[in-house]
């Protein structure tokens, strides 16, 4: 199989763990309806403003956080400057209302949505840090996704 072959099939496999781990399970690695956008629309917003701990953030702030790591990784992807990022700011989100829930689940699906056109798209060209940008929001939301999965354990009881 030649390089380009290789890269390609590559890719494809790296969209669709993507694709499964925000919205479209395929069976690689979750179990139906357990993806992060399927989890999230099972969340309140009172679900999602209690800590599991004295040292916990909030769900909604696991879904901030989450956002603003992609924005981050998409900027460097692009080639951007990204200078220093303020991540401790991520985290404090505590309580949220319905509207602010349903806001920051839309920023998390806009930020989502962007990212995949960046990677799909000609914006990213044949930057060597793209592939390993992409690796990166994998492999960071699906950690995430088990801490709030995780964390559901608890605040569901």
């Amino acid at each position: 199989m030649a390089e380009q072959e290789v890269l390609d099939q590559l890719k494809t496999e790296l969209y669709g763990l993507l694709d499964e781990t925000f919205s479209n399970v395929h069976g690689h690695y979750l179990d139906k309806h357990t993806s992060l956008f399927e989890t999230l629309a099972t969340i309140s917003a009172e679900e999602a403003s209690q800590p599991v701990g004295d040292r916990c953030a909030t769900l909604a702030a696991q879904v901030n956080h989450i956002r603003v790591y992609i924005e981050v990784l998409e900027r460097y992807m692009r080639g951007e400057e990204v200078g220093q990022t303020d991540w401790a700011a991520s985290w404090r989100v505590s309580g949220v209302d319905d509207t602010e829930w349903a806001s920051l689940k839309e920023r998390l699906d806009v930020a989502y949505q962007s990212i995949r056109a960046t990677m799909r798209g000609g914006t990213n060209g044949d930057r060597e840090d793209a592939m390993s940008g992409t690796l990166a929001i994998l492999v960071h939301t699906a950690y995430h996704l088990g801490e709030i999965r995780q964390a559901l354990c608890t605040i569901k009881r």
